[in-house]
């Protein structure tokens, strides 16, 4: 509601192997807080140079680059330089919370940069709504997030760390 985007994906996601859960919930969640027609999944963990998710413009340039996680300061970097804007969607608690602070000093000059943190309570409830034929209904209002698969909901509050100019 916070964008007036209402429109229905269907996605089928590939889980890799080395994914949780977790992971893939706020994969999905990344792309619900990002959707536009032209958003897409990408191989996100099979490869390195593309993020989790992207939106190209019709031209083909990079005009959002979506990763998830904790990525290294050359990332970052390299994102920043690729994309018209670049999300990081972080998550993992204390953890998290170490790399911001070890990274956020050497984010400050890229102006098309976004960091926002997922409560690891948020994450860890939103992974129990996996499975294999989910039907996600996501709500956004007032920066506020509502997961529902089911009958089961999940509140989200997602924390901005560092906004895009």
């Amino acid at each position: 509601m916070d964008r007036h985007y209402y429109e229905t994906h269907k996605l089928t996601v590939a889980k890799h192997p080395s994914e949780t859960d977790e992971r893939l919930m706020v994969r999905l969640l990344a792309f619900a807080l990002n959707a536009h027609e032209q958003l897409e999944l990408t191989k996100g963990l099979s490869t390195d140079d593309e993020p989790d998710i992207w939106q190209k413009s019709p031209s083909n340039e990079l005009e959002v680059w979506v990763a998830l996680g904790l990525p290294s300061d050359k990332i970052v970097r390299q994102s920043c330089g690729k994309a018209n804007k670049v999300v990081i969607y972080c998550y993992g608690g204390e953890t998290a919370e170490m790399w911001w602070d070890n990274i956020k000093n050497s984010t400050t000059r890229f102006d098309n940069l976004q960091v926002v943190n997922f409560s690891e309570n948020a994450t860890n409830d939103l992974s129990k709504l996996a499975n294999r034929s989910m039907k996600l209904q996501v709500n956004i209002q007032d920066g506020d997030v509502m997961v529902s698969v089911g009958d089961s909901i999940v509140h989200v509050n997602p924390v901005r760390w560092k906004n895009a100019a």
